[in-house]
Protein backbone atom coordinates (compact mmCIF):
# COMPACT_ATOMS: atom_id res chain seq x y z
CA UNK A 1 0.00 0.00 0.00
CA UNK A 2 2.57 2.49 0.92
CA UNK A 3 4.78 1.55 -1.92
CA UNK A 4 1.82 1.88 -4.42
CA UNK A 5 1.33 5.19 -2.98
CA UNK A 6 4.36 6.75 -4.19
CA UNK A 7 3.33 6.21 -7.64
CA UNK A 8 -0.46 6.80 -7.09
CA UNK A 9 0.83 10.60 -5.91
CA UNK A 10 3.19 10.86 -8.60
CA UNK A 11 5.94 11.24 -6.30
CA UNK A 12 8.67 10.89 -8.86
CA UNK A 13 7.47 13.17 -11.01
CA UNK A 14 7.01 15.65 -8.38
CA UNK A 15 10.08 14.83 -6.79
CA UNK A 16 12.30 15.74 -10.53
CA UNK A 17 10.44 18.95 -10.76
CA UNK A 18 11.16 20.10 -7.30
CA UNK A 19 15.19 19.10 -7.90
CA UNK A 20 15.16 21.04 -11.29
CA UNK A 21 13.67 24.31 -9.44
CA UNK A 22 15.48 24.15 -6.90
CA UNK A 23 18.94 22.80 -7.86
CA UNK A 24 18.45 19.32 -5.53
CA UNK A 25 21.22 16.57 -6.22
CA UNK A 26 22.64 14.33 -4.62
CA UNK A 27 21.68 11.26 -2.47
CA UNK A 28 21.09 13.72 0.51
CA UNK A 29 18.49 15.71 -1.18
CA UNK A 30 16.94 12.45 -2.49
CA UNK A 31 16.59 10.98 0.61
CA UNK A 32 15.09 14.46 1.78
CA UNK A 33 12.09 13.88 -0.54
CA UNK A 34 11.85 10.13 -0.17
CA UNK A 35 11.28 11.05 3.98
CA UNK A 36 9.19 13.95 2.82
CA UNK A 37 6.88 11.69 0.55
CA UNK A 38 6.52 9.17 3.28
CA UNK A 39 5.16 11.82 5.95
CA UNK A 40 2.90 12.95 3.08
CA UNK A 41 1.65 9.10 3.03
CA UNK A 42 2.06 7.81 6.24
CA UNK A 43 -0.48 10.29 7.94
CA UNK A 44 -3.23 9.15 6.00
CA UNK A 45 -2.57 5.70 4.62
CA UNK A 46 -3.17 3.61 7.85
CA UNK A 47 -5.71 2.95 9.59
CA UNK A 48 -9.54 1.66 9.38
CA UNK A 49 -8.25 -1.81 9.33
CA UNK A 50 -5.07 -0.99 7.65
CA UNK A 51 -2.14 -2.14 10.60
CA UNK A 52 0.88 0.68 10.44
CA UNK A 53 3.95 -0.72 10.14
CA UNK A 54 6.84 -0.50 12.70
CA UNK A 55 9.00 2.40 12.01
CA UNK A 56 6.86 4.32 9.82
CA UNK A 57 8.16 7.50 9.65
CA UNK A 58 5.62 10.25 10.28
CA UNK A 59 5.79 14.14 10.56
CA UNK A 60 5.64 13.72 14.63
CA UNK A 61 8.49 11.91 14.25
CA UNK A 62 10.20 15.65 12.65
CA UNK A 63 8.16 17.49 14.66
CA UNK A 64 5.81 18.41 11.54
CA UNK A 65 2.06 18.73 11.18
CA UNK A 66 0.12 16.08 9.86
CA UNK A 67 -2.22 16.40 6.45
CA UNK A 68 0.69 18.95 4.12
CA UNK A 69 2.25 17.87 1.32
CA UNK A 70 5.74 16.49 0.03
CA UNK A 71 6.47 19.67 -1.42
CA UNK A 72 5.61 21.41 1.97
CA UNK A 73 7.74 19.31 4.25
CA UNK A 74 10.84 19.73 2.03
CA UNK A 75 10.66 22.99 2.97
CA UNK A 76 10.64 22.47 6.91
CA UNK A 77 12.96 20.03 7.79
CA UNK A 78 16.71 19.10 6.89
CA UNK A 79 18.74 16.23 7.36
CA UNK A 80 20.36 16.32 11.22
CA UNK A 81 19.24 14.60 14.39
CA UNK A 82 16.40 13.55 14.20
CA UNK A 83 16.53 12.05 10.63
CA UNK A 84 19.80 10.17 11.55
CA UNK A 85 17.91 6.46 11.65
CA UNK A 86 15.97 7.16 8.69
CA UNK A 87 19.81 6.85 6.60
CA UNK A 88 18.65 3.50 5.27
CA UNK A 89 15.32 4.83 3.96
CA UNK A 90 15.05 4.20 0.43
CA UNK A 91 11.87 3.62 -1.37
CA UNK A 92 13.36 3.38 -4.89
CA UNK A 93 12.52 5.74 -7.88
CA UNK A 94 8.71 5.73 -7.26
CA UNK A 95 9.49 8.21 -4.14
CA UNK A 96 11.88 10.67 -5.83
CA UNK A 97 12.73 10.18 -9.33
CA UNK A 98 16.08 8.70 -9.55
CA UNK A 99 16.48 6.07 -10.60
CA UNK A 100 18.43 2.79 -8.96
CA UNK A 101 20.54 0.36 -10.27
CA UNK A 102 18.49 -2.05 -9.73
CA UNK A 103 15.43 -0.50 -11.60
CA UNK A 104 15.95 -2.76 -14.79
CA UNK A 105 17.35 -5.95 -13.34
CA UNK A 106 18.92 -8.99 -15.33
CA UNK A 107 15.34 -10.30 -15.41
CA UNK A 108 14.66 -7.57 -17.53
CA UNK A 109 11.97 -5.68 -15.75
CA UNK A 110 9.93 -3.30 -17.22
CA UNK A 111 9.22 0.13 -15.49
CA UNK A 112 6.17 1.42 -16.36
CA UNK A 113 5.15 4.16 -19.17
CA UNK A 114 3.77 7.26 -18.40
CA UNK A 115 0.62 5.82 -19.86
CA UNK A 116 0.25 3.10 -18.14
CA UNK A 117 1.17 4.84 -14.62
CA UNK A 118 -2.18 7.06 -15.41
CA UNK A 119 -4.43 3.60 -15.95
CA UNK A 120 -2.91 2.39 -12.36
CA UNK A 121 -3.90 5.46 -11.20
CA UNK A 122 -7.71 5.63 -13.16
CA UNK A 123 -8.00 1.79 -11.86
CA UNK A 124 -7.49 2.59 -8.07
CA UNK A 125 -9.84 6.11 -8.37
CA UNK A 126 -12.77 3.94 -9.84
CA UNK A 127 -12.61 1.22 -7.46
CA UNK A 128 -12.84 3.93 -4.66
CA UNK A 129 -15.73 6.22 -6.13
CA UNK A 130 -17.55 3.63 -8.48
CA UNK A 131 -19.42 2.40 -6.13
CA UNK A 132 -19.99 4.49 -2.34
CA UNK A 133 -17.64 2.66 0.09
CA UNK A 134 -15.65 3.30 3.23
CA UNK A 135 -12.41 4.38 2.36
CA UNK A 136 -10.84 7.28 4.49
CA UNK A 137 -11.93 10.73 3.20
CA UNK A 138 -8.10 11.53 2.22
CA UNK A 139 -8.25 8.62 -0.79
CA UNK A 140 -11.43 9.60 -1.44
CA UNK A 141 -10.22 13.15 -2.11
CA UNK A 142 -7.21 12.00 -3.90
CA UNK A 143 -10.06 9.76 -6.07
CA UNK A 144 -12.09 13.09 -7.10
CA UNK A 145 -8.77 14.76 -7.67
CA UNK A 146 -7.71 11.96 -10.12
CA UNK A 147 -10.68 12.08 -12.18
CA UNK A 148 -11.44 15.39 -12.22
CA UNK A 149 -8.15 17.41 -11.97
CA UNK A 150 -8.27 21.28 -10.98
CA UNK A 151 -9.25 22.72 -14.31
CA UNK A 152 -9.62 26.76 -14.69
CA UNK A 153 -13.23 26.34 -14.98
CA UNK A 154 -14.35 29.80 -15.16
CA UNK A 155 -12.52 30.01 -18.84
CA UNK A 156 -14.05 26.55 -20.00
CA UNK A 157 -17.31 28.05 -19.28
CA UNK A 158 -17.48 30.97 -20.79
CA UNK A 159 -16.00 29.12 -23.73
CA UNK A 160 -19.00 26.43 -23.80
CA UNK A 161 -21.17 29.90 -23.61
CA UNK A 162 -19.55 31.51 -26.69
CA UNK A 163 -19.06 28.55 -28.82
CA UNK A 164 -22.88 27.33 -28.15
CA UNK A 165 -23.81 31.19 -28.90
CA UNK A 166 -21.41 31.40 -32.07
CA UNK A 167 -23.07 27.96 -33.47
CA UNK A 168 -25.05 27.71 -36.52
CA UNK A 169 -28.30 28.90 -35.91
CA UNK A 170 -27.22 30.77 -32.98
CA UNK A 171 -28.51 34.15 -33.10
CA UNK A 172 -29.45 33.90 -37.25
CA UNK A 173 -32.94 35.14 -38.73
CA UNK A 174 -33.29 36.09 -41.87
CA UNK A 175 -34.37 39.72 -42.76
CA UNK A 176 -35.57 41.71 -45.53
CA UNK A 177 -33.76 44.68 -45.16
CA UNK A 178 -30.65 43.59 -47.13
CA UNK A 179 -32.07 41.56 -50.36
CA UNK A 180 -30.29 38.19 -50.78
CA UNK A 181 -27.67 38.13 -53.14
CA UNK A 182 -29.57 34.47 -54.93
CA UNK A 183 -32.37 36.98 -56.03
CA UNK A 184 -31.01 37.91 -59.37
CA UNK A 185 -31.53 33.96 -60.17
CA UNK A 186 -35.32 34.23 -59.04
CA UNK A 187 -36.72 37.52 -61.64
CA UNK A 188 -39.76 39.49 -59.80
CA UNK A 189 -39.08 37.90 -56.44
CA UNK A 190 -37.14 39.26 -53.09
CA UNK A 191 -35.33 36.67 -51.34
CA UNK A 192 -34.44 37.62 -47.94
CA UNK A 193 -30.67 37.73 -46.78
CA UNK A 194 -29.19 35.38 -43.52
CA UNK A 195 -28.54 37.73 -41.05
CA UNK A 196 -26.71 37.33 -37.61
CA UNK A 197 -27.78 39.03 -35.04
CA UNK A 198 -26.53 39.07 -31.34
CA UNK A 199 -27.30 35.58 -29.54
CA UNK A 200 -29.76 36.21 -26.23
CA UNK A 201 -28.95 33.90 -23.48
CA UNK A 202 -31.02 32.69 -20.44
CA UNK A 203 -29.34 31.55 -17.22
CA UNK A 204 -31.41 29.45 -15.55
CA UNK A 205 -30.42 29.53 -11.69
CA UNK A 206 -31.36 26.62 -9.48
CA UNK A 207 -32.38 27.89 -5.75
CA UNK A 208 -33.09 25.00 -4.25
CA UNK A 209 -32.42 23.85 -0.79
CA UNK A 210 -29.45 21.98 -1.78
CA UNK A 211 -27.48 24.79 -2.97
CA UNK A 212 -25.23 26.81 -0.56
CA UNK A 213 -25.42 30.61 -0.24
CA UNK A 214 -21.75 30.84 -1.52
CA UNK A 215 -22.79 28.81 -4.67
CA UNK A 216 -25.49 31.40 -5.23
CA UNK A 217 -23.50 34.18 -4.84
CA UNK A 218 -21.52 32.72 -7.44
CA UNK A 219 -24.10 32.13 -9.84
CA UNK A 220 -24.84 35.82 -9.66
CA UNK A 221 -21.12 36.37 -10.40
CA UNK A 222 -21.09 34.08 -13.61
CA UNK A 223 -24.15 35.68 -14.99
CA UNK A 224 -21.86 38.97 -15.28
CA UNK A 225 -19.12 36.61 -16.76
CA UNK A 226 -21.66 35.18 -19.42
CA UNK A 227 -22.56 38.55 -20.39
CA UNK A 228 -19.66 39.29 -21.49
CA UNK A 229 -19.09 36.24 -23.42
CA UNK A 230 -21.58 37.31 -25.41
CA UNK A 231 -20.24 40.31 -26.11
CA UNK A 232 -21.50 42.70 -23.23
CA UNK A 233 -24.86 43.07 -24.06
CA UNK A 234 -26.58 42.97 -20.80
CA UNK A 235 -29.79 43.14 -22.11
CA UNK A 236 -29.16 40.19 -24.16
CA UNK A 237 -29.34 38.21 -21.17
CA UNK A 238 -31.95 37.09 -19.21
CA UNK A 239 -32.48 34.79 -15.72
CA UNK A 240 -34.74 32.19 -14.08
CA UNK A 241 -34.69 31.39 -10.63
CA UNK A 242 -35.92 27.97 -10.34
CA UNK A 243 -36.27 25.51 -7.54
CA UNK A 244 -39.43 23.54 -7.96
CA UNK A 245 -41.21 25.87 -9.81
CA UNK A 246 -39.81 28.68 -11.88
CA UNK A 247 -39.54 32.69 -11.02
CA UNK A 248 -40.00 35.21 -13.30
CA UNK A 249 -37.80 36.15 -16.01
CA UNK A 250 -35.31 39.29 -14.92
CA UNK A 251 -33.14 41.21 -17.51
CA UNK A 252 -29.97 41.75 -16.04
CA UNK A 253 -28.84 45.22 -15.55
CA UNK A 254 -26.83 44.34 -12.47
CA UNK A 255 -26.30 41.14 -10.82
CA UNK A 256 -26.85 42.18 -7.06
CA UNK A 257 -30.35 43.33 -8.60
CA UNK A 258 -31.46 39.58 -9.28
CA UNK A 259 -34.21 38.45 -6.90
CA UNK A 260 -32.79 34.66 -6.02
CA UNK A 261 -35.87 32.90 -4.33
CA UNK A 262 -36.81 29.54 -3.60
CA UNK A 263 -35.04 27.19 -0.77
CA UNK A 264 -37.12 24.36 -2.02
CA UNK A 265 -36.86 21.02 -3.46
CA UNK A 266 -35.55 21.11 -6.78
CA UNK A 267 -37.85 20.73 -10.44
CA UNK A 268 -35.48 22.34 -13.12
CA UNK A 269 -37.97 21.01 -16.25
CA UNK A 270 -40.07 24.13 -15.07
CA UNK A 271 -36.80 26.48 -15.18
CA UNK A 272 -36.28 25.35 -18.93
CA UNK A 273 -40.08 25.82 -19.87
CA UNK A 274 -40.40 29.27 -18.35
CA UNK A 275 -36.88 29.97 -20.31
CA UNK A 276 -38.35 28.93 -23.56
CA UNK A 277 -41.72 30.86 -22.98
CA UNK A 278 -40.12 33.79 -23.14
CA UNK A 279 -39.95 36.41 -26.48
CA UNK A 280 -38.13 36.43 -27.83
CA UNK A 281 -37.32 33.43 -27.59
CA UNK A 282 -33.92 32.46 -26.52
CA UNK A 283 -30.40 31.30 -28.69
CA UNK A 284 -28.43 29.36 -25.53
CA UNK A 285 -29.83 28.40 -22.22
CA UNK A 286 -27.09 28.49 -19.38
CA UNK A 287 -28.47 25.64 -16.26
CA UNK A 288 -26.26 26.39 -13.11
CA UNK A 289 -27.31 23.80 -10.56
CA UNK A 290 -25.75 20.91 -8.26
CA UNK A 291 -27.39 18.11 -10.82
CA UNK A 292 -29.81 17.18 -8.34
CA UNK A 293 -32.90 17.85 -10.88
CA UNK A 294 -35.04 15.97 -13.34
CA UNK A 295 -34.49 16.88 -16.78
CA UNK A 296 -36.45 18.00 -19.97
CA UNK A 297 -37.16 14.49 -21.48
CA UNK A 298 -36.70 16.22 -25.03
CA UNK A 299 -33.58 18.39 -25.94
CA UNK A 300 -34.92 21.88 -26.10
CA UNK A 301 -35.06 23.74 -29.46
CA UNK A 302 -31.99 25.62 -28.70
CA UNK A 303 -28.50 25.14 -27.06
CA UNK A 304 -27.36 24.54 -23.61
CA UNK A 305 -24.55 24.77 -21.32
CA UNK A 306 -24.84 23.22 -18.02
CA UNK A 307 -22.71 24.53 -15.17
CA UNK A 308 -22.95 21.77 -12.15
CA UNK A 309 -21.68 23.05 -8.55
CA UNK A 310 -20.05 20.40 -6.63
CA UNK A 311 -22.66 17.63 -5.41
CA UNK A 312 -23.48 16.92 -1.46
CA UNK A 313 -23.71 13.75 -0.51
CA UNK A 314 -26.15 14.12 2.19
CA UNK A 315 -28.49 15.50 -0.53
CA UNK A 316 -27.95 11.84 -2.53
CA UNK A 317 -30.01 9.61 -2.24
CA UNK A 318 -28.02 6.74 -2.61
CA UNK A 319 -28.11 3.06 -1.91
CA UNK A 320 -24.68 1.31 -1.06
CA UNK A 321 -26.33 -2.15 -1.51
CA UNK A 322 -28.24 -1.34 -4.71
CA UNK A 323 -26.01 -2.23 -7.66
CA UNK A 324 -28.10 -1.09 -10.26
CA UNK A 325 -27.44 2.56 -8.73
CA UNK A 326 -26.35 5.17 -11.11
CA UNK A 327 -26.01 9.09 -10.12
CA UNK A 328 -28.58 11.27 -12.33
CA UNK A 329 -26.42 12.72 -14.90
CA UNK A 330 -26.91 15.91 -17.00
CA UNK A 331 -28.38 14.83 -20.61
CA UNK A 332 -25.79 13.90 -23.36
CA UNK A 333 -27.79 17.02 -25.34
CA UNK A 334 -25.77 19.85 -22.60
CA UNK A 335 -22.55 21.07 -22.76
CA UNK A 336 -21.34 20.52 -19.17
CA UNK A 337 -18.68 22.29 -17.05
CA UNK A 338 -18.15 21.42 -13.66
CA UNK A 339 -17.70 24.56 -11.30
CA UNK A 340 -15.37 25.04 -8.53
Amino acid sequence: MHEVSHLLRDHHGRGDRVAREHGLSGPGERLRMNIAADCEINDDVYGDGLARPEGAVEPAMLLLPEGELMEDYLRQFRLGPRTQDLAWLDCGSGADGLEREWDLGADGAHGLSAQERDAVRFRVAQGITGRPGSASQGWQRWAEEAFHPPQPWRELLGAAVRSAASGPGAGEDYTYGRPSRRAASVPGAVLPSLRRRPPRVCVVIDTSGSVSDAELGSALLEVAAISRAVGGRRDLVSVVPCDAAAGGVHRVCRAEGIPLVGGGGTDLRAGFARALRARPRPDVVVVLTDGQTPWPSERPPCRTVVGLFPRRHSYRPYDEDDPEYVPDQPPAWARVVDIG
